[in-house]
């Protein structure tokens, strides 16, 4: 459990580490260079660095939190990675179900595994469920999210890297930009997020512009025709029992 600085959740939960590249979004994958750094520091849960790894002393984690929160699960995982067994999803999604109070955000760019297994998981309320859409060669990953029984479903297209226009955003309720940062990040052209802006608009759906990214994303800043578009989906909370 950390405190965290994306800017459209307020602390990740990573019940398991570790990845591995599926598509040219991960190219500069900021999870991998933190696994590096922590294994380096000798922290124990990333003694392996960047191999996929379940750690079940974590699912208890969000037990004790004692007040609401806004939770972003495996920022350094894909819980739907090949290698996370199914019967660890489900315990996952079995923490989640178990605490209404919390608003759990799960990214994944296996759209596909999400898919084949979302019928044996249990989707209550509190959990958003999201894919990450880098450019129209993973568009796809839209159509696999649209089809879940989450009740919030939202895109992250971060790193945006391409075009993304004529996206059906049916039953999408959310969507982030964002420009990738790092020592060499690859440009992102205004013109994509200003496309994306309007088909949310048109679609009504929630628009989040996160940051323009580059090799100094503070400076960059994240500001989008003169202001911040901080939109999300409406937080539906109720009491654990």
């Amino acid at each position: 459990m950390a405190q965290s600085s994306i800017e459209w959740t307020e602390m990740t939960w990573n019940p398991t580490t570790g990845c591995t590249k599926i598509s040219t979004g991960c190219k500069f994958c900021y999870a991998e260079i933190m696994s590096k750094r922590l294994k380096a520091m000798g922290i124990e849960k990333y003694r392996d660095a960047f191999k996929v790894r379940t750690h079940d002393d974590q699912l208890n984690i969000p037990y004790t939190w004692k007040s609401s929160k806004v939770v972003f699960v495996n920022s350094m995982s894909d819980l739907f990675h090949k290698d996370i067994p199914l019967s660890f999803i489900k315990r996952v999604f079995e923490v989640m179900n178990d605490n209404p109070n919390h608003v759990f955000q799960v990214l994944t760019k296996r759209a596909e595994r999400l898919f084949e297994v979302q019928g044996e998981l249990k989707w209550t309320h509190n959990i958003w469920m999201g894919v990450s859409v880098e450019n129209e060669n993973v568009v796809e990953r839209i159509s696999y999210l649209r089809k879940t029984k989450a009740r919030v479903k939202f895109l992250s297209c971060e790193p945006l890297i391409g075009p993304l226009p004529k996206m059906n955003l049916k039953k999408i309720d959310w969507v982030i930009v964002g420009g990738e940062s790092g020592h060499r990040p690859r440009p992102m052209n205004p013109d994509w997020v200003l496309d994306i802006q309007e088909q949310c608009r048109l679609a009504e759906t929630r628009f989040f512009f996160k940051q323009w990214g580059g090799r100094n994303k503070k400076a960059a800043g994240r500001l989008l025709n003169g202001r911040t578009y901080d939109e999300m989906p409406e937080i539906e909370l109720q009491q654990s029992v």
